[in-house]
């Protein structure tokens, strides 16, 4: 019986994400403010990690055996690399998103997070990757599992929304952010636990924004917990990621769909594992 017991608590802590008013972030307050950490490249092969990575960890967390939230950034197409052949092929991983923000020291979310930007040697992301990459991370580092959150560039975006068709509410993530990405349109019931909120430019040539507006489209027909918001950008590209990841895009959104209110961070932080 016991055992029984102790199986359903783990499915429902996989299978359950939960919103959170702004002042139930206890468990965030209480971690020492980020004055600048230490972010380290692991070729692929020096770790056990099925990637080669950059990892980013806060100032305070050599000091502190607290449990960090956990961001995964997963890159587009053009940053791929085999860092096991070439090392210096690894330094890609940081022309966008998160980790050029912590490489220019403009990274300062509200409270502070590790950041793991994986490298794809070749190919896509395969969810069952992601899955493992994460897996390693929470076996090596002091990672709050309840706050684990994966967003991602063009490929990456699709990686994301793929990992959670894949997985669904047994992924290991929270909440997810896709930017210039798409995904499969039959697997909207598969992010009903999920939060979702998605980005596009609506002048993409690459990967045009009827992608996420398809995406976020079949996963509000599967009536979310949450529903899924889609920010489009008026008159821009591909490059729809830039000024998501820095918060610049904040109020140049179009109206006619959600707005961008708030850093894609904060948003991040209203929702944790239960």
């Amino acid at each position: 019986m016991r055992a029984l017991i102790n199986i359903v608590m783990i499915t429902m802590f996989l299978n359950t994400s939960t919103t959170f008013s702004q002042d139930d972030h206890t468990d965030l307050e209480s971690l020492p403010k980020d004055s600048g950490g230490i972010h380290k490249a692991n070729a692929l092969g020096v770790t056990d990690a099925v990637y080669g990575h950059y990892i980013y960890t806060p100032s305070g967390y050599s000091k502190d055996s607290s449990k960090y939230p956990l961001l995964v950034f997963l890159h587009g197409s053009g940053e791929r690399g085999n860092s096991k052949k070439s090392p210096d092929k690894l330094k890609k991983v940081i022309i966008h998103g998160p980790p050029k923000l912590i490489e220019n020291k403009t990274w300062s979310p509200k409270y502070p997070m590790i950041v793991a930007s994986p490298q794809l040697p070749s190919g896509n992301w395969k969810p069952e990757d992601i899955h493992d990459f994460i897996t390693y991370l929470i076996s090596n580092y002091h990672i709050n599992t309840k706050r684990i959150y994966v967003t991602g560039l063009s490929l990456g975006g699709y990686g994301s929304f793929n990992y959670i068709s894949k997985y669904s509410s047994s992924s290991y993530a929270a909440a997810i952010v896709p930017v210039a990405g798409g995904g499969d349109v039959n697997s909207g019931d598969k992010f009903t636990k999920v939060p979702v909120w998605a980005f596009h430019g609506d002048s993409d040539k690459v990967v045009p924004q009827k992608q996420s507006i398809d995406m976020i489209t079949a996963i509000n027909q599967a009536n979310p917990n949450t529903k899924a918001k889609l920010t489009i950008y008026p008159d821009i590209g591909h490059d729809s990621w830039t000024k998501t990841y820095n918060a610049k895009g904040i109020g140049s959104e179009s109206k006619s769909h959600d707005a961008f209110d708030m850093n894609i961070y904060d948003w991040m932080f209203m929702f944790k594992k239960q």
